[in-house]
């Protein structure tokens, strides 16, 4: 495996630029968990505890307030867009800028560079958030040692163009499954088509008007889409089983078995079809009415926005940890093949986030 040195004398932009030329696609972080934590550990002011490819960084100075800093080190697959590219405009380029490794290089700066801070801070880098829920880093720390994530208040360096984003959205993946009976399809009649059972299951999913929901002065927009469809067998076999992979992003006002709810509804009267939860995360409320959460946003400035899209501060959430979301990358660009970050904005980040811990 190859060995990568981080530099966190640099700025946030270029330190940005180092993290993003380490690939770490989901399930294969080791070599930036490794970099990572051998850049924290010569740190004096901190702690370093590792489990796994999550990484967990704190002082220990006895402050009466405890902020966390956390942010996931995977990225989606790489689409050609590796290594980095810096513009003549000060945009960088890559996989991983805006989603979010802008925000790591951040928390990895005020790590190296706030040494006395006015709260106790710990510094958290985890692994596969873009997967499934069962293989997210922060719920496997939040499950074997959840003393390490203790905290008045969190911010998840996810990508909000630098604006604090309120909550988060849940989300609901489940599969429907229509079945039917295989023949040749030269005697078609003989059989019964399982791809076109699906049709009413999609004909619904055109027609949903989603919902919007107004929480905390927030308004969050929900989607209930297909986001994939697999069926046949082969170019003469009329299909027997079809599964629609449906995607429901909902208002954090519901809780799980509510959206499932809502989705069982939707879909009643669609035909014969069995239905399957494959993946399910709660969403968050805003909680902005939080003192420190209040305190927090008027050190970085700015209007309040929802986050449209699930982030762990629904972990922190669970955890009694009131938590936003607060980083440099621009959410619109994740997972894009032309993924870029603006690095005026990582150093504004860094500058807010230095300040508010500072002074």
């Amino acid at each position: 495996m190859p060995h990568y040195a981080l530099d966190l004398q640099q700025d946030a932009a270029l330190l940005t630029a180092q993290l993003v030329d380490i690939p770490s696609e989901s399930g294969n972080e080791r070599a930036i968990a490794d970099a990572v934590e051998e850049a924290l550990r010569p740190l004096p002011h901190l702690s370093v505890d590792r489990y796994g490819d999550n990484v967990v960084a704190r002082t220990r100075f006895g402050l009466p307030e405890r902020v966390v800093l956390a942010g996931h080190i995977d990225t989606v697959p790489i689409a050609d867009n590796v290594p980095s590219r810096l513009d003549e405009h000060g945009v960088l380029w890559g996989c991983g800028t805006s989603d979010m490794k802008a925000g790591v290089a951040v928390q990895l700066r005020i790590a190296a560079t706030v040494q006395q801070p006015n709260r106790d801070l710990t510094f958290v880098f985890y692994d596969n958030e873009e997967v499934e829920a069962h293989r997210n880093g922060l719920g496997h720390v939040a499950a074997a040692h959840p003393d390490w994530l203790a905290g008045d208040f969190a911010v998840l360096l996810e990508p909000s163009s630098g604006h604090v984003e309120g909550g988060c959205q849940g989300t609901l993946r489940v599969e429907l499954r229509t079945s039917g009976v295989r023949a040749h399809s030269a005697r078609g009649w003989l059989g019964e088509n399982a791809v076109h059972g699906a049709a009413p299951v999609l004909a619904r999913l055109a027609g949903y008007e989603p919902r919007r929901k107004v929480i905390d002065g927030l308004e969050y927009r929900e989607g209930l889409n297909a986001v994939r469809i697999e069926g046949g067998v082969a170019g003469n076999v009329i299909p027997d089983v079809c599964t629609v992979t449906v995607n429901y992003r909902y208002a954090p006002d519901l809780d799980e078995e509510q959206a499932l709810a809502h989705v069982r509804e939707v879909f009643a009267g669609c035909g014969d079809w069995e239905l399957t939860v494959t993946d399910s995360s709660p969403g968050a409320l805003p909680g902005l009415s939080h003192p420190v959460a209040k305190a927090f946003i008027d050190a970085v400035g700015g209007e309040p926005e929802p986050k449209y899209g699930w982030t762990d501060v629904s972990r922190f959430s669970a955890l009694g940890v009131p938590a936003v979301n607060y980083g440099p990358g621009d959410p619109n660009l994740a997972h894009k093949r032309d993924e870029h970050v603006e690095t005026a904005k990582i150093l504004h980040c860094e500058e807010r986030l230095h300040a508010w811990l500072t002074s």
